[in-house]
């Protein structure tokens, strides 16, 4: 079975937000930085279906892991 390409994009899209690139932009520099100890899924601002379906995409590997692994990263990144 071939796992599936998602971009940034449809990871927004699949959790209900607008998934243009300036909205991501503009959700990751609101939301950032996250405290370094704190798990993505583990983040206030998730509903609760979206923080569930994060924790899943991380947890199972599955195809939307790395998608989900690089807005982890971003929204834990320090921008100056």
């Amino acid at each position: 079975m071939e796992n599936a390409f998602h971009t940034m994009s449809h990871l927004f899209a699949q959790l209900g937000q607008p998934s243009d690139a300036p909205a991501i932009a503009a959700f990751i520099a609101r939301h950032g930085p996250l405290p370094g100890d704190m798990r993505l899924h583990e983040a206030t601002f998730w509903t609760y279906a979206q923080a569930s379906f994060l924790c899943e995409a991380i947890g199972d590997d599955a195809d939307w892991s790395a998608v989900t692994d690089d807005l982890n990263t971003q929204l834990h990144v320090v921008r100056h």
